[in-house]
């Protein structure tokens, strides 16, 4: 082999070996990985009771004004049959005042009086007695609030009790009258406002989406707020992405980026709707040889530029940054 040949050779894997290291030494692009998000509604009553019926179970589709779930309170049906009592002990006062004071009246509304007295004084005793239970924890908040409502309800009968039998003595004035009328405008008040708790009961879905959760069964307590039901609308759905603050030069709320998503293995467009004001911690990486700090991430929300309907929470999505 000749010496120019020898040299060729050399020069060649010189060549090669340049080449590898430049490529070695270039900047390499980033892929980043983040996960799709979609938009949750949770279903829940502002009326504590008994789990009666759930309609629904997870994977189904729901409209909006569904019925979802049914709450039993047997606690509010006997409020709203006391309030009715109370309705009709102040049609009774109304009667006495158009009726006169004749002594079948007198007599009857001092029975009444009588009852509601005795009444009264068992509300009190409940009362005592439950608010002792719950100050040492054996009984619930709850409870204690009913027995209070229970000890209200009576002391309002025996007092209308008390001013019917008053006015059955006495005769009626025109203030009396115009008491009356507003003690009967304020049981109706009271009823109608049972009525709708009563109807709160009965809870549809104030959103359209598809059933993902459902954390309790048919029996079970509810207490008030509990989300029953928890509905995801896939049609709200983007990806988030924590990204490194060296990195957020990438993202300007508005810019388009091409995401892969392997569980459909497909590309799709996104846009960066989010970003989030604060970062959270991150371990340090050096920037620079001797030269060490806290780098922080990110939160940024990337949403789907057309509808994807299967695209799904949970699923991953690449996105990769060049140089």
């Amino acid at each position: 082999m000749t010496r120019k040949a020898v040299f060729l050779g050399v020069l060649a894997i010189v060549a090669v070996v340049a080449t590898m290291l430049w490529r070695a030494y270039q900047p390499q692009p980033i892929t980043l990985q983040g996960q799709v998000e979609a938009q949750q509604y949770l279903v829940s009553s502002k009326i504590p009771g008994r789990l009666g019926a759930v309609h629904v179970k997870r994977g189904d589709t729901v409209a909006q004004g569904d019925a979802v779930f049914r709450i039993d309170s047997p606690e509010l049906e006997a409020k709203l049959t006391q309030v009715q009592a109370i309705d009709s002990m102040a049609q009774s006062f109304v009667s006495a005042i158009e009726g006169g004071t004749r002594e079948e009246r007198v007599a009857a509304t001092k029975s009444e009086w009588k009852k509601a007295i005795a009444a009264k004084e068992f509300a009190e005793k409940s009362w005592q007695r439950v608010n002792n239970l719950a100050n040492e924890g054996l009984v619930s908040g709850q409870t204690r609030d009913e027995a209070w409502t229970m000890l209200q309800v009576a002391s309002r009968t025996e007092e209308i009790a008390y001013e019917i039998h008053k006015l059955a003595l006495a005769g009626a004035r025109d203030e009396t009258r115009d008491a009356s009328k507003a003690s009967k405008a304020a049981t109706d008040s009271l009823t109608e406002e049972i009525r709708l708790l009563l109807a709160d009961t009965n809870v549809n879905a104030h959103h359209s989406g598809v059933v993902s959760q459902v954390m309790l069964q048919p029996g079970e307590l509810v207490p008030q707020g509990f989300p029953v039901v928890t509905l995801v609308d896939f049609n709200q759905a983007w990806v988030l992405f924590n990204v490194r603050e060296d990195l957020l030069s990438h993202f300007k709320e508005g810019t388009k980026h091409e995401l892969f998503i392997p569980a459909l293995a497909l590309s799709a467009p996104f846009t960066v709707n989010y970003i989030a004001p604060m970062g959270d911690y991150a371990t340090w990486r050096a920037t620079s040889p001797g030269q060490q700090f806290d780098m922080r991430t990110f939160e940024v929300e990337l949403r789907p530029v057309d509808n994807l309907p299967d695209l799904r929470p949970g699923m991953s999505a690449l996105l990769t940054l060049e140089p």
